[in-house]
């Protein structure tokens, strides 16, 4: 699948509304939306990755897609974890 930066931006959009509604800006608009269109967005990447992967190769490896999104995300989890771990005491 190639890259969109529009559906990154679509994503912060996202991030952004759920964000504000925590703060309690805007009266409270837009946290439940923002947390729809995020997993309706994530939905479709998903699908569309193992779809084009269906393709490609005539069968589907949930465990490698695992795989490759647990190495994608995992650095940062354990980066946020440092910092939280240094910073809570």
């Amino acid at each position: 699948m190639r890259y969109n930066p529009a559906l990154d931006g679509l994503r912060a959009i996202a991030v952004a509304l759920v964000l504000a509604f925590h703060a309690r800006l805007f009266g409270g608009f837009g946290g439940f939306f923002g947390v729809d269109v995020f997993f309706v967005l994530s939905g479709y990447l998903i699908t569309r990755i193992l779809a084009e992967q269906h393709v490609e190769t005539g069968s589907l490896r949930i465990g490698t897609f695992y795989v490759r999104r647990l190495r994608r995300l995992y650095p940062a989890l354990l980066l946020l974890l440092a910092v939280y771990l240094a910073a809570a005491p």
